[in-house]
């Protein structure tokens, strides 16, 4: 693995991959340099992950191997004018997390640089993220193998080409959300059947949990494990046929589709 690493900016997503890189021991503390504005922030990172921290990015980043930008998408601009009289080695991998800032930016900003980017999830949090990277012109066999460590630490890697991260930001980066709703509805109508609200809730959310798990575990198309719980006048089918008609399935495709077409948006 790489002998150090730099991280711009110090919020949610940079924390969870900073926590889980530790705790996997791809890195140790005293490898790694966050660059983050807040003062308290800064303690906070220090204290609790025993990590360097600045104010100045570019202390930050100068020595670093792998440099991760975690800032906010609109914030990228005045980071790399700031980072551009840096002392950043060409070698350095840049590995950037900033929806709807593409690669031809990116790779501007950092001439000859190998450049990835890459959309995390929510669940990146808990280690069980999923991770779409799409790899810039100058990275190698080495680079790109090198980022898919770094992103295995919060969960599963996918390679994509560029064009394809809005449906991706559409579908996994947006995604929690949906599913957020769909546990949430189902708490609902556990309790509109009588279930006690605690009891509702932990069984929406193992219900979902378990589902993903099987198909993932199992390899089985989602329908025909759908299949396999529906028999002929049961309750599953019952209840498949009202979401059927109230539009689940189309609602949740047309939410992918708006989300991709505001990625695009935002990306423009």
């Amino acid at each position: 693995m790489s002998d150090s690493l730099g991280i711009i900016g110090g919020g949610v997503m940079a924390e969870a991959i900073l926590s889980r890189l530790l705790t996997q021991q791809v890195y140790r503390p005293s490898e790694v340099w966050v660059g983050e504005p807040k003062p308290q922030r800064r303690r906070d990172l220090a204290e609790t992950y025993g990590v360097r921290t600045s104010d100045d990015n570019r202390q930050a980043s100068e020595n670093a191997d792998v440099l991760l930008l975690a800032v906010k998408p609109q914030a990228f601009q005045a980071v790399a004018a700031e980072l551009r009289s840096a002392k950043i080695a060409t070698s350095t991998l840049i590995v950037s997390i900033l929806a709807g800032v593409p690669l031809q930016k990116l790779e501007a900003a950092f001439p000859q640089h190998p450049v990835v980017r890459v959309m995390p999830n929510t669940p990146a949090l808990v280690g069980a993220g999923t991770s779409a990277l799409a790899a810039g012109r100058f990275v190698t066999d080495e680079t790109l193998e090198t980022a898919k460590r770094i992103l295995s630490a919060v969960g599963t890697v996918v390679e994509v080409s560029e064009s394809l991260m809005d449906a991706v930001t559409g579908l996994s980066g947006s995604g929690p959300g949906y599913v957020a709703i769909a546990i949430e509805a189902l708490a609902d109508g556990g309790v509109a059947a009588g279930l006690p609200r605690d009891v509702a809730t932990q069984l929406a959310i193992e219900t979902v949990r378990g589902t993903a798990q099987l198909l993932s575990e199992t390899g089985l198309h989602p329908a025909q494990l759908k299949d396999r719980v529906t028999s002929p006048g049961g309750t599953t089918i019952t209840g498949i046929a009202e979401l059927e008609a109230k539009g689940l399935r189309s609602a949740l495709i047309s939410a992918v589709r708006a989300a991709t077409e505001r990625s695009r948006q935002l990306g423009s």
